[in-house]
């Protein structure tokens, strides 16, 4: 797996406090960036916004405006995952990165970080995925490796996908076969199964006897 450091960029110069708001307007169109580090006397302040940019007067100063900038950093010592969390949270696709002193050293893209998450077991290896859900003070993530395990799948990753006040949804992949007998177990500990599969047979067998029964009906 590749360490997320070997994706720190520096290819775009940071924009200064001194520039005008034209220079940073016209960085924002060369490149599709959503925001981008401003640095004052080499301290990193924050971020611009691109669309916070778009709106101001091309002749002033981007420190003018200083009040605008989002603050959000990673450190150059955080795991990939940490890193996406932040993407995720400020809905960017630039991250600035400090290292423990402070200091900007670079910044991170969305693209590169995905790139970690595609060199994981979870997407590279071959397996199923399957959608499960459950109310959220039933749920239980030992219980779901169980599940898998005790019919002689391996799982190679798994995640909360989706929660609200009453349901969980959780995302796994599984190592391939036995996927029937999976979803059999899930259901029969209460979990319904948000995913379509052609190897579930209860539902196959369920939709058979359905249609037969519209046919029968319909004569």
């Amino acid at each position: 797996m590749s360490e997320i450091t070997e994706y720190i960029n520096n290819e775009v110069d940071p924009i200064h406090i001194e520039d005008t708001i034209e220079k940073v307007q016209d960085l924002f169109l060369e490149f599709p960036y959503s925001h981008f580090p401003v640095l004052e006397e080499g301290v990193y302040i924050g971020c611009a916004s691109a669309e916070d940019i778009e709106l101001l007067d091309s002749d002033r100063k981007i420190g003018e405006f200083r009040y605008t900038f989002e603050r959000f950093f990673v450190r150059n010592t955080m795991p990939w995952l940490d890193v996406l969390e932040i993407f995720a949270k400020n809905e960017t696709n630039v991250v600035p990165i400090l290292d423990e002193t402070n200091t900007y050293i670079g910044y991170y893209e969305i693209a590169d970080v995905i790139k970690c998450f595609h060199d994981t077991p979870f997407l590279r290896e071959d397996g199923g995925f399957i959608v499960v859900q459950k109310g959220i003070k039933e749920y239980s993530m030992s219980e779901i490796a169980q599940i898998v395990e005790s019919n002689n799948a391996k799982l190679l990753g798994l995640f909360i996908s989706h929660n609200d006040m009453e349901k969980v949804q959780i995302t796994l992949k599984l190592s391939l076969g036995g996927m029937n007998e999976i979803i059999q177990t899930f259901r029969r500990y209460e979990y319904d199964i948000i995913t379509e599969h052609q190897e579930d047979a209860y539902l196959n067998n369920l939709k058979d006897r359905s249609d037969y029964l519209d046919k029968y009906l319909n004569m």
